[in-house]
């Protein structure tokens, strides 16, 4: 029997290349997930099989066996994830500091316009709610 998604898992990065189709393409066959890995993280057929079954193992997939080929679906959101995995990083590597973490990352990989102009609106939201005058 899967077990329930665990907070505290962090997910291969093999793991996350399905995770990324299924959240992207939704529900799917292996076959489907297969097909839609990138390249550098596609193995064989069989790898990708064996990788699933055990994600629905450990509870990252759930799998309908209710038709010939199995069909499998992400147990959380890319969110949820998502903010597990910052989550451990901000804690594991920065100590917890929010600030540390964002200023790295934007001086690794620079933030477009759009993604700027959205950091500003959270930035503008968490003032408020705390507020802190802007």
């Amino acid at each position: 029997m899967p077990r329930r998604p665990d907070p505290t898992q962090r997910p291969t990065d093999a793991e996350l290349a399905i995770l990324n189709v299924l959240w992207r393409t939704g529900a799917a066959t292996v076959r489907g997930v297969h097909e839609e890995l990138p390249r550098g993280a596609r193995r064989g057929y069989t790898t990708t099989l064996k990788l699933m079954q055990i994600m629905a193992e450990k509870g990252l997939l759930a799998r309908d066996t209710s038709r010939r080929s199995h069909v499998y679906s992400a147990r959380s959101s890319a969110r949820e994830v998502q903010e597990r995995l910052v989550g451990d990083l901000l804690q594991r590597a920065f100590q917890g500091s929010s600030a540390r973490l964002v200023l790295r990352a934007l001086s690794h990989e620079p933030a477009s316009p759009e993604e700027l102009a959205e950091i500003r609106r959270v930035l503008d939201e968490l003032e408020g709610r705390e507020g802190v005058p802007a």
